[in-house]
């Protein structure tokens, strides 16, 4: 059962640089996502490796939130973040497998926001994204990643 969609997908090519929306990014296993930052070794946490640094996700719905609790100018690609979601709960997947159209991804950890993104947008935006900033997620099986694809949680076998 599809539990949410992709609304948006973003990509930067160097660190600190404006995200750029596309129609559909390529996930690659152990390198991220094509035309990306952290794909090219090129983003500010680079020299951090680590499979968390693979994909990001965060969900419209806190944007949205942000926009409206906290009276923020934020769209959803100043989160910074590779993937928009909507009506999936993106912190019931940190450990879980879960398919992204014809992709499968592995939550790994929150993705907190940081002094860092403040910096990038100029906006105050941490206290409105504590434990809504989105996932950090590893790519397990490679594919095309489209906006309008479903989201789903694999259950375990």
């Amino acid at each position: 059962m599809v539990k949410g969609t992709v609304v948006s997908l973003h990509v930067a090519p160097r660190a600190a640089e404006s995200m750029k929306p596309v129609a559909a990014v390529r996930a690659v296993p152990g390198k991220g996502l094509d035309q990306d930052r952290y794909y090219a070794h090129k983003g500010t946490y680079s020299t951090t490796h680590g499979p968390d640094r693979e994909v990001t996700l965060i969900e419209e719905e806190a944007i949205e939130a942000l926009r409206r609790d906290y009276e923020i100018d934020f769209d959803a690609g100043d989160s910074r973040r590779n993937i928009v979601t909507r009506g999936v709960a993106l912190n019931h997947l940190v450990g879980r497998e879960f398919r992204v159209g014809e992709v499968t991804l592995l939550g790994i950890r929150l993705c907190e926001p940081c002094h860092h993104l403040e910096e990038v947008t100029g906006r105050p935006v941490r206290q409105g994204l504590v434990h809504r900033g989105g996932l950090r997620a590893q790519i397990i099986e490679a594919g095309t990643i489209h906006i309008g694809d479903g989201i789903k949680p694999i259950e375990p076998s």
